[in-house]
């Protein structure tokens, strides 16, 4: 089953439970997903996007949750970042399992040696074959930061 069609079949099941928090979160993504649809039909893609760019969304929205739920917690609102968190939680049932950091290491180290790598220039390349690799299961901020260690030290 396609994650676009995962979606669309939970959306349905949270509005039978009458889970308003649920259903906001899935429509936020189906929204989001419809956009970018559009937006590859005006590139003639009558198809619209794949699972790979869905992923690449939920990535983005999971990461806007977090920097909102940081950003509740520091103004006082706890409130407001618990329901971040808890919009956290439900996309997260759609993501991949994340790569663990040996694994992200072991294909960082092979990417190196494919691209043959060797200072800073070439970070573009490998950053660019992690995320297409693994789309949705690495935190690309910590992917980087790897990167940059490697290629440096």
């Amino acid at each position: 089953m396609s994650i676009r069609q995962d979606i669309s079949d939970k959306t349905k099941d949270a509005m039978r439970a009458k889970d308003k928090l649920r259903v906001s979160a899935l429509r936020l993504v189906s929204a989001a997903i419809k956009d970018r649809d559009i937006a590859a039909r005006a590139k003639d893609r009558s198809e619209g996007i794949a699972d790979d760019e869905i992923l690449s969304i939920l990535a983005k929205m999971m990461k806007q949750r977090h920097e909102s739920a940081s950003t509740y917690e520091d103004n006082g609102r706890p409130d407001l970042a618990e329901r971040e968190r808890a919009e956290m939680d439900i996309l997260r049932e759609f993501m991949p399992q994340p790569l663990s950091e040996d694994d992200l290491k072991t294909a960082i180290d092979q990417f190196v040696t494919d691209c043959d790598a060797t200072c800073l220039k070439d970070m573009g390349k490998i950053m660019g074959k992690i995320k297409v690799a693994f789309p949705g299961r690495v935190d690309m901020g910590k992917a980087g930061a790897l990167v940059k260690a490697r290629l440096t030290g």
